[in-house]
């Protein structure tokens, strides 16, 4: 072989060896991305029964049952849909009816949200931004005119 051959093979393979690795991590992205859906859409069947994926709303006035130990069922509205939530563990402090949330789990066969994590708005004027946007997006908004301020930490402290 040629200087020339083995300059051409070396480089073929480190083409060919980047381009498997970059397929592997986009692959194992992929498993780990939890996508964010309203009530609405998941009542229009855009995501299906054992698919993990992120639900945002409004926890529905009156829906909070308490079961057994840390067993708790409640729905989640976007004004327009309710889907009803199943989770079993603590809730957040804030955590309450009228309140923005986000829960991370999975559609059931029978309709229902088996939820692994429920997040609840940190101070009076925080609500999850996704849930914000769709809220405005159907016209639901309940906040004022402006954009919902959020908080951030920097350095331990937090800013408003």
């Amino acid at each position: 072989m040629t200087r020339r051959q083995r300059r051409a093979t070396l480089i073929s393979l480190a083409v060919a060896g980047l381009s498997l690795a970059t397929l592997l991590v986009l692959f194992a992205l992929r498993s780990g991305v939890d996508y964010f859906y309203t009530p609405s859409r998941v009542a229009a069947r855009e995501v299906g029964p054992g698919v993990s994926f992120r639900l945002g709303g409004l926890v529905a006035q009156g829906s909070v049952q308490r079961g057994q130990g840390t067993a708790v069922m409640f729905a989640v509205t976007d004004t327009k849909a309710t889907i009803p939530v199943v989770y079993e563990g603590i809730l957040p402090e804030l955590f309450r009816e009228g309140q923005g949330i986000i829960t991370v789990g999975r559609l059931e066969a029978d309709g229902r949200f088996r939820a692994t994590t429920v997040l609840a708005k940190h101070d009076e004027n925080y609500m999850p931004p996704e849930v914000a946007k769709a809220l405005k997006e159907q016209g639901v908004w309940q906040g004022d005119a402006k954009a919902p301020p959020s908080t951030s930490v920097n350095a331990g402290t937090r800013q408003k």
